[in-house]
């Protein structure tokens, strides 16, 4: 009585002189991988967002609806205020969950690594390129790009970046036709972006092609009320990790 998600492969069997004579089936059981993925859907939902504030309750009530769409979204924020969280959270809410996720970090690289990471290479495109590459933009194919730290890239790469953007186009480095994706576009930056974009610092068209919604995600000295929960958050992921001998749960004393 309980239904076990699988997946078929056939291969026709012939005979020698090219008759289909029977149907090879290949069965194989999916339910290790459902489960995995269910486990990723839930570490990624809004749910493992902590936070009961009106300003959490705002930001939840947004991501929610952009969820079901396919507009870009840039989130600001100071460093660790979660900001790769609600990216992944609108990617496993949204239609493209079952498609890749693909996160780069756009301060980490130079721009030559950062092109040939995003926009892939052909064989040859310069020296030590020995084999073609595909880019995250092609590797994120039907699913969502996460561009992290982007106030940190260069006036020329914003160039290229844009014209990317705006017609989702892709051209690999040493290659010669253009190929089109369709992906899903999410920016985050601990910068006030508009403000970078008014003082000559970021291309303004770029900033608005990003920023169709932003999303602020406060500090925690702004949302203290969330300040327990955050802790309760914490200690149960640690007694998973390190359970206790008597198995009680640690608390933290009122004092602390």
């Amino acid at each position: 009585g309980n239904s076990i998600p699988v997946l078929v492969n056939t291969i026709p069997l012939k005979s020698p002189d090219g008759e289909v004579i029977g149907l090879m089936g290949i069965v194989r059981d999916l339910r290790e991988l459902e489960c995995l993925k269910r486990e990723l859907e839930d570490r990624y939902s809004f749910a493992n967002i902590i936070g009961t504030g009106p300003r959490m309750q705002e930001i939840f009530d947004l991501t929610e609806r952009l969820s079901d769409t396919d507009t870009s979204v840039l989130i600001q924020g100071e460093s660790g205020t979660g900001k790769e969280l609600v990216a992944r959270a609108l990617h496993y809410h949204s239609p493209r969950k079952d498609k890749p996720f693909m996160k780069i970090n756009c301060a980490a690289l130079p721009d030559p690594l950062l092109e040939s990471e995003l926009f892939g290479y052909e064989k040859g495109a310069f020296t030590g390129a020995t084999q073609r590459k595909p880019g995250k933009f092609k590797l994120a194919d039907g699913g969502t790009l996460f561009l992290d730290e982007v106030a940190e890239t260069s006036a020329a790469f914003q160039a290229k970046l844009l014209r990317v953007v705006q017609d989702l186009e892709i051209e690999p480095l040493g290659g010669t036709s253009v190929e089109k994706v369709d992906v899903r576009i999410l920016a985050a930056t601990n910068k006030d972006l508009k403000a970078e974009a008014e003082a000559g610092r970021f291309r303004e068209d770029l900033y608005y092609r990003l920023c169709v919604v932003p999303v602020h995600l406060p500090p925690l000295r702004e949302r203290k009320e969330d300040i327990p929960l955050l802790i309760d958050h914490s200690l149960e992921k640690v007694v998973k990790k390190y359970p206790t001998r008597s198995g009680k749960k640690p608390i933290f004393s009122p004092q602390a």
